[in-house]
């Protein structure tokens, strides 16, 4: 499922087509998605103008001028592709099946946007702007591991007297928004920390290298466009290069680029965990 990085390239793809602009035309070609589209839904967001594109986590945002916010999420295999309508019917460069385009816009500017996605596990919804944090999503969630709020002293009170892995801690969306399997691996390598580890237990000064960790690999995926494994394209059908930089992540055997010992690989709540048992402790 795309993490943070992977929906901050599709944002920032989306961006010069939608910020700003008005939603000419909607076209909807199913009933539902993993969730049923919202009531109305295209006379609601036609001829809307949208005012600004977020991020939220793994969720997009895209407030609109009349005064709801359109939520979006990718689920596993959804995309955003934009084409420029102007220049003729778009060919499906990327590889996805024009078979599963469930949604488009049609944007002030030429632009087309199409949403396409053949598990249907993505959804769109609607909320009021005014009351976007409570959200059901967003209520209880994290700050943003590259905002301010986000630092080795808030992970030491947000850990305190946690008895799960240091992994699982990371992983909940209610103490930091938007990290996954693959950043929460490759960040707790680079921290030196074991992702067995007691997240209530860990040092203060560990855990600012924790923090600094994340930040950093977030920082450094999202300018590679993420990462793609398989299905995650950009909005250009442009494919992340991160995945050429994992040091533990899916290395199972491999050596370690700091020591050489064999990369190891556990299961934690279902989810593989990769990590070298010398360098991380």
């Amino acid at each position: 499922m795309p993490e943070l990085p992977e929906v901050e390239t599709v944002r920032r793809g989306l961006a010069p087509a939608m910020e700003g602009r008005r939603i000419l035309r909607t076209e909807m070609r199913r009933a539902d998605l993993r969730f049923p589209f919202p009531e109305n839904f295209v006379a609601r967001v036609s001829g809307q103008k949208v005012n600004a594109l977020g991020r939220r986590a793994k969720y997009l945002t895209a407030a609109l001028s009349a005064g709801e916010t359109l939520i979006m999420h990718l689920g596993m295999t959804g995309r955003f592709t934009v084409a420029d309508r102007r220049l003729g019917e778009f060919v499906h460069e990327t590889g996805a099946d024009p078979k599963h385009d469930h949604l488009a816009f049609d944007m002030e500017g030429g632009g087309r946007i199409t949403f396409n996605d053949p598990r249907r596990f993505g959804f769109v919804e609607l909320w009021p702007t005014a009351e976007l944090d409570a959200y059901p999503a967003f209520a209880d969630m994290g700050p943003e591991p590259n905002s301010n709020r986000f630092s080795g002293a808030y992970l030491g009170s947000a850990f305190r007297g946690r008895k799960s892995p240091v992994k699982a801690a990371l992983m909940d969306q209610g103490v930091v928004a938007g990290l996954g399997n693959i950043y929460v691996a490759e960040a707790l390598f680079r921290a030196g920390v074991n992702p067995r580890r007691v997240a209530g237990s860990i040092s203060a000064a560990r855990l600012e290298r924790l923090a600094a960790a994340v930040r950093e690999v977030i920082t450094e995926a999202i300018d590679a466009g993420g990462s793609s494994i398989s299905d995650f394209a950009g909005a250009g059908g442009e494919r992340g290069a991160f995945q050429h930089r994992f040091r533990v992540y899916d290395r199972e055997g491999e050596a370690c680029p700091t020591c050489a010992k064999p990369v190891k690989r556990l299961v934690q709540s279902g989810r593989s965990s990769f990590y070298c048992g010398n360098c991380q402790r």
